[in-house]
């Protein structure tokens, strides 16, 4: 069992504790359970309380008998019975189950919702019925006094599917393009519904119109949330006849009044994941809201964090059960949550010795997956010499490496190295001699790019430190100790270039200032070459030159910016000159002009009186064409003009034209001879 305490409350992790391969058999795990005190101690509430990969949504019967969990792979609900402490059935299902509801007070009237847009309807003794709806589902609710199913999906309409007539009724039209999830208040039966744009829809089922719209996107939106995309609704719970909470898919969760359009209290998670369900907790006048992250508990008067609880693996779904401080959490991991907050309430009545129990646990670390084995990679097994065990019983194969007894791993490492020790006793001594050395006076390490920028740097935190009102003053980060500026001492593209013309420009007593910091800087260098040479840190500092006087009439600054302009006006105009020379002196060399693929090449006076012509306006090319004889403009009967063109045949193509026509021609003439020869008589002799 694993104890975090969090604002002064415990929380009681009752499914920590330590895990046993899954390759080990029941022989060898009741072997292990005998020998190993830390086996035997474990806590299992529930006997195989897990799923074979995932667990998705979890629920509890009204009458607190049952629990129910859906999960993959395959798909499949697990009953366990509580009175008993074990599983008590399990169902195998044709697709995953998007989320349930138990009808009955018991588990014998339960409806799923699978992913295909599949509803399933189960009894005691299994499966019942099953039916289709239009679109695809992704929550439902029932409302008790008419018997009506509610589905919410990818549509704009809520389908209603009457479980007393057995049909489906005419749906209630939303003003959403999609709706995600949707509740039904028990005390009033008030319908409401979140869509993707960040409403919520209440609608009365006697009268089966809306009587009201809440725009939660707008209101989840405050001074310090940063948002980056419009919230959509992924939560909704009621609590009494006037209280509802809405979580968005922003990590915000809302507490309204159905009085008011205004939500009462904004509270935001910080980590920007959906809100994936919401509890009531009466008693302490408490919300639970969990993400995939973490499970917040906060006063719904005053939004005051109470305490949280961050389980190791991601959240599907949270279960408070009923009358008890027990939560129950479905993970992204085989192995089903189960904690114990005793500040919320009692145990149930079916694990009552948990009261007796927590009272005399200790605060105990957390535990490794697997206490009694090591994790070991193929390079791992090479440098301990063990490359022949591959294959045998004393290596299990896991993913990128194996699994291995712990103690042999501890013996084959002794003996592979046995002067570990002795490194171990020389890095002790390496520490407390670099202590030693921290407590003498440390020479200023200079780094090896913008060095001059790293000592000015260093000089004015000296200054900061000297002074008394700064001193008072909230001290600001150091650019040189914070790591997002380590770079531009690291890399030498950051390097300040002091020839550039921004740099003169920008800084034009910055050569003044800085003569003393570069002599400072020269005897910097030369006493760290010392150190080099007689590798021994010095036990002074080189003392400080006068403090440079940076005050200067702004007279002195205005006409040396000028002069500064001046000088590179000058270079400007050298550097114009110079390439007026290069330029003069160049040899003038033929061009040379590429053809595109799929166009002739004819001459340059067509090409520019092609050019001509697309820079003329249309009036112009039309009665360009006109006159060449391809455009023909003629007045159809409604009164528009028509425009005819026609193409202007190339030289080859007419080439092309004349030669197929001659061909015709002697084709048209051998065919004439042909049939001239095959009309005279033949002359031929007769045999009798």
């Amino acid at each position: 069992m694993q104890v975090s305490n969090l604002n002064e409350v415990k929380i009681y992790s009752l499914s920590c504790g330590k895990s046993l391969p899954e390759w080990l058999s029941d022989r060898k795990k009741r072997a292990l359970q005998k020998k190993d005190v830390d086996v035997r101690r474990r806590i299992e509430l529930i006997q195989d309380f897990e799923m074979p990969t995932v667990c998705t949504t979890m629920q509890v019967s009204k009458d607190g008998q049952y629990i129910l969990a859906t999960g993959t792979y395959k798909p499949r609900v697990r009953c366990y019975d509580t009175y008993q402490l074990s599983l008590k059935f399990e169902r195998c299902l044709d697709s995953e189950v998007v989320t349930f509801e138990i009808l009955s007070d018991d588990y014998s009237k339960i409806v799923f919702l699978h992913n295909d847009r599949y509803i399933e309807f189960h009894s005691q003794s299994g499966f019942y019925y099953k039916t289709r709806i239009p679109k695809f589902g992704r929550d439902f609710s029932y409302h008790y006094p008419s018997c009506d199913l509610y589905f919410v999906g990818a549509s704009s309409e809520v389908y209603r599917l009457n479980l007393e007539q057995g049909r489906y009724l005419n749906p209630l039209q939303t003003d959403a393009a999609e709706n995600n999830v949707c509740d039904i208040n028990s005390m009033h039966g008030l319908f409401a519904t979140g869509t993707i744009e960040g409403r919520v829809e209440c609608w009365d089922p006697r009268a089966r119109s809306r009587v009201g719209l809440l725009d939660c996107a707008l209101n989840s939106v405050t001074v310090d949330s940063e948002v980056s995309s419009l919230p959509t609704i992924s939560a909704l719970r009621f609590s009494g006849a006037l209280t509802m909470a809405v979580g968005t898919s922003t990590g915000q969760v809302l507490l309204y009044d159905l009085r008011s359009s205004k939500p009462l209290l904004v509270k935001d998670h910080q980590y920007g994941l959906p809100i994936k369900s919401i509890h009531f907790q009466d008693a302490l006048d408490l919300i639970l809201s969990a993400d995939s992250r973490i499970i917040k508990m906060w006063n719904k008067n005053s939004g005051k964090i109470f305490t949280s609880l961050e389980p190791e693996h991601d959240l599907n779904d949270v279960c408070l059960y009923p009358g008890s401080g027990m939560l129950l959490t479905a993970n992204e991991a085989p192995k089903m949550g189960i904690y114990y907050v005793p500040v919320l309430g009692p145990a149930p009545r079916w694990c009552s010795f948990l009261d007796s129990l927590t009272e005399e646990l200790e605060e105990n670390p957390e535990s490794t997956v697997y206490d009694d084995y090591k994790f070991v990679t193929k390079k791992d097994l090479e440098n301990l010499g063990l490359m022949h065990l591959i294959g045998s019983p004393f290596l299990r194969a896991y993913m990128h490496g194996f699994f291995m007894d712990i103690r042999l791993y501890h013996k084959v490492k002794l003996m592979v190295n046995p002067f570990a020790y002795e490194e171990y006793r020389k890095d002790k001594i390496r520490q407390k001699i670099e202590e030693t050395r921290a407590q003498r006076v440390q020479l200023k390490k200079l780094p090896k790019v913008n060095k001059e920028l790293a000592l000015k740097l260093m000089e004015e935190e000296e200054e900061k430190q000297k002074s008394t009102w700064k001193r008072k003053a909230k001290s600001l980060p150091n650019i040189l100790t914070d790591d997002r500026f380590k770079v531009m001492f690291e890399n030498p593209d950051f390097q300040v270039d002091e020839e550039s013309e921004e740099f003169r420009l920008l800084n034009p007593l910055v050569s003044k200032i800085s003569e003393k910091r570069k002599k400072k800087l020269r005897l910097l260098e030369q006493q760290e070459l010392r150190e080099k040479e007689e590798e021994e840190e010095p036990e002074g500092r080189p003392s400080d030159s006068e403090s440079s006087d940076s005050s200067e009439d702004e007279k002195d600054w205005v006409a040396e910016v000028r002069k500064q302009r001046r000088l590179l006006q000058q270079e400007e105009k050298v550097r114009r000159q110079e390439q007026c020379r290069e330029d003069q002196q160049a040899v003038l060399k033929p061009q040379f002009y590429e053809i595109k693929a799929g166009e002739e090449f004819r001459s340059f006076r067509e090409s520019a009186s092609k050019q001509k012509l697309m820079n003329k306006t249309l009036e112009d090319r039309l009665k360009l064409e006109a006159k060449n004889g391809t455009l023909g403009v003629a007045d159809t009967t409604v009164g528009s003009k028509q425009l005819t063109f026609t193409l202007k045949k190339s030289e080859q193509q007419k080439k092309q034209q004349e030669a197929e026509k001659l061909h015709r021609l002697e084709r048209r003439q051998l065919r004439r001879s042909a049939g001239h020869l095959r009309s005279r008589p033949r002359r031929g002799r007769r045999f009798f």
